[in-house]
């Protein structure tokens, strides 16, 4: 384990103070108790400190207990998120940028609708009526349709994307009412 980012290897990091009062896990307390070994493994901890560290680990019972263990030991800081994961305080390029990569999405789907079943119909006219009429021509238009209007139509669907995270944002930014 890396002793400077273990926090990596909660499944909820216990800086965040919207997890702090989550329960511990013992795959939690484990994380502790590496990064406690290794510290005194690296002389940082003497065996009185170590043990009593690894007691109050084995004792916590919320996310929140565990930080101040290790604090000394391994930066306790929380990660700052990036604006682009927040869509209320995302920019027009930001946005522009998540609409772009919906469209990507929906083009991989468009190709993965064409090429599954037109696949599929390939191989059962080759294997049952080589060389006799080329029926799956109909199956391969009718999802080649798809890919060719999601190629086409590619500025459309983008500014339907970026309007449709601009209603988010304006929702996210929007005050809550007391009431709801």
């Amino acid at each position: 384990m890396d002793p400077s980012s273990p926090w990596s290897s909660f499944a909820h990091d216990p800086r965040d103070p919207a997890y702090a009062a989550l329960r511990a896990s013992d795959r939690d307390r484990d994380v502790v108790h590496g990064v406690l070994d290794e510290a005194y493994a690296d002389g940082r901890l003497d065996l009185e400190e170590l043990d009593e560290r690894r007691a109050a680990a084995a004792a916590a019972r919320t996310l929140g207990d565990l930080p101040p263990l290790v604090g000394d030991l391994v930066p306790t800081v929380p990660a700052v998120r990036p604006p682009a994961t927040d869509l209320a305080r995302a920019t027009p390029e930001t946005i522009h940028e998540l609409a772009v990569a919906a469209w990507r999405r929906d083009l991989r789907e468009a190709v993965a609708t064409f090429l599954v079943p037109s696949v599929i119909c390939l191989v059962i006219w080759a294997v049952v009526m080589f060389g006799g009429f080329f029926w799956p021509a109909f199956v391969m238009l009718g999802t080649g349709a798809n890919l060719l209007q999601t190629l086409l139509r590619r500025d459309d669907i983008v500014a339907d994307h970026a309007r449709k995270l601009e209603k988010k944002q304006a929702r996210a930014l929007r005050p809550k009412e007391d009431g709801a």
